[in-house]
C-alpha cells in the first residue's frame, strides 16, 4: 500500500492508556486521529437505542449508517454499551464494514489509529506498532476517576472492584473471539504504564516512533 505519511497502530486493552496517547501523539505529530473503539460503541449504542439485541441481531446495516455525530455521542462509554460493544466486535458483518472504513480514513493522509487490532489487522503493515498495557488493577482506577469518582467516596473499593472484574471479563472475551482477537503483534512495542503518568507515556512513544521513522528513511 502506497501511502504518503506514516500510520501508527496502537494497540491494547480498555483504560491502559492508548487513547490519550493517540490522540496528544496525533497531535504532536501533526496526524489525524481514529479512536477505533468508538466505532463499534457507536454501532453498539445505536442498536441498543433500536431495541436491537447485539448477541442476536447483526449490525452490519447499523455500522455502515454511522456518520461522524454517531462518535460526538456523550453516552458511549457506559456499562451497557460496553458489554454491547463487546458483543459487537464478534460481528463480521460489522467488523468488515468498519475495517473498510478505517482504511479508507488512513490510506492517503496517514493517521494515528487505536483499537485492538490495528497492528494485526487492521495495517499490519503499518510504519510504527505501539501496544499499552497496565495491569487491570490500575486500569480500574483510572476508569474508576474517569467516571467521575471520588478518592474519598466510602464505596470506592467496591466500585474500582466491580469494574476491574468487568476489565477482565472483557479482556477475556477480546482476546478469545474467533475473528481479530486481541494481541500484541509481533513486531510491536509494548509500553506498560502502570508507573507513567501521560507525559511520560507521551514521551516514550514519541522516542520509540520517531526512532522507528528515522530508521525507514536510512
Amino acid at each position: 500500500m502506497t501511502r504518503s505519511a506514516p500510520v501508527i497502530a496502537v494497540d491494547g486493552p480498555a483504560a491502559a492508556g492508548k487513547g490519550t496517547l493517540s490522540k496528544r501523539l496525533a497531535e504532536v505529530l501533526g496526524l489525524p486521529h481514529l479512536d477505533t473503539g468508538l466505532l463499534y460503541r457507536a454501532v453498539a449504542r445505536r442498536m441498543l437505542d433500536a431495541a436491537m439485541d447485539p448477541a442476536c441481531s447483526s449490525g452490519e446495516t447499523v455500522a455502515r449508517a454511522l456518520v461522524p455525530d454517531d462518535l460526538k455521542r456523550t453516552d458511549l462509554r457506559t456499562p451497557d454499551v460496553d458489554a454491547a460493544a463487546s458483543l459487537v466486535a464478534r460481528d463480521q458483518g460489522v467488523r468488515q464494514a468498519l475495517v473498510d472504513m478505517q482504511r479508507l480514513f488512513a490510506r492517503a493522509q496517514g493517521a494515528v489509529l487505536d483499537g485492538r487490532d490495528i497492528g494485526t489487522v487492521i495495517f499490519p503493515d503499518a510504519d510504527v506498532k505501539l501496544y499499552i498495557t497496565a495491569s487491570a488493577r490500575t486500569r480500574a482506577v483510572r476508569r474508576y476517576m474517569q467516571n467521575g469518582g471520588s478518592e474519598t467516596a466510602p464505596d470506592r473499593e467496591a466500585h474500582i472492584c466491580e469494574i476491574e472484574q468487568a476489565l477482565i471479563a472483557r479482556d477475556h472475551a477480546d482476546s478469545t473471539r474467533a475473528s481479530a482477537p486481541l494481541r500484541m503483534a509481533d513486531d510491536a512495542v509494548k509500553i506498560e504504564t502502570d508507573a507513567l503518568n501521560a507525559a511520560e507515556v507521551l514521551a516514550e512513544a514519541l522516542r520509540i516512533t520517531k526512532a522507528a521513522l528515522e530508521r525507514q528513511k536510512a
